[in-house]
């Protein structure tokens, strides 16, 4: 067991501080305000970005809300950081995905080598590029605007992004895609899709996740938390499904699994709430 392993149980049995069906564990920097994204290192530190306007940087954290290294990221350029995403080598990919006024046509994933072998204060960055082919309009109309991107996973060599639906009236429709893994210019391949709920305040997918085994896919919103099991992967959103109601209504923004059974969690400073790390064993 780590030392950072060690600290976040004790964190687990020794917390008061309760928010819903979350556990407080630390509060994250003042550098993190807009934190969008996490990765666990092999160490059981946690690696954030910030979303659009921030520097090009991933940022290493302990579960004390210690900055331990700051890495700024070459050949790439922070438009709009959202979800961040890992492979079992420890490489980790980076979603400059966020598309609000579903504009952009320059949608980007940054793939860098594990971060926590880098002995500098810089990192490259390859880039995966992609569209959605069945985008047809810069903006769409405004009951179209589907395509804004802040939740990605990888597995079996492939990177799976859900859609954050923006349409006007909410139908709460999130779209699910596979690229591969590696550098390249893709034409995203469209799965499928899923409505996991209909309320506009708390049904937006906000990140993603997949467990250490593969056995669990875990979808974060604003206070919800689906979470899919007994799936094949081309269509996991039909394998079972269960939604959690985490009791929160914080700017939720990014997740990942400490281990098959437990999730961390992290939200946005959002007025004088918010830039916490959270977590829930389920």
């Amino acid at each position: 067991m780590t030392r950072y392993v060690a600290i976040l149980i004790f964190s687990f049995l020794t917390s008061c501080a309760n928010y819903g069906q979350l556990t407080y564990i630390t509060k994250l920097p003042k550098k993190l305000d807009e934190n969008s994204g996490m990765a666990i290192g092999k160490d059981s530190t946690i690696w954030f970005v910030n979303d659009g306007g921030n520097e090009d940087k991933i940022y290493q954290i302990n579960t004390k809300g210690k900055i331990l290294k700051e890495l700024e990221v070459k050949n790439a350029k922070n438009k709009d950081w959202e979800d961040m995403a890992q492979d079992k080598n420890g490489n980790v990919y980076i979603a400059d995905t966020g598309n609000n006024a579903n504009k952009r046509k320059d949608l980007v994933i940054y793939k860098i080598p594990d971060p926590g072998k880098e002995k500098g204060d810089k990192i490259e960055a390859e880039q995966i590029e992609f569209n959605f082919p069945d985008q047809k309009k810069f903006p769409p109309k405004k009951s179209k605007l589907i395509y804004d991107t802040e939740a990605i996973f990888y597995a079996k060599d492939s990177l799976y992004l859900i859609t954050k639906n923006r349409s006007q009236p909410f139908n709460g429709k999130a779209l699910i895609y596979r690229i591969p893994g590696k550098k390249g210019n893709y034409k995203a391949n469209y799965l499928g899709e899923f409505i996991p709920c209909t309320d506009t305040s708390s049904c937006k997918i906000t990140a993603a996740d997949i467990s250490p085994d593969g056995k669990t896919i875990a979808l974060l919103g604003y206070g919800k938390l689906w979470l899919f099991t007994n799936f094949d992967l081309s269509n996991f959103f039909e394998g079972d499904l269960k939604t959690i109601d985490l009791g929160i209504s914080t700017q939720l923004e990014s997740i990942s699994f400490l281990n098959n059974k437990t999730l961390l969690f992290s939200d946005e400073q959002l007025n004088k709430t918010g830039r916490n790390l959270y977590s829930l064993r389920f």
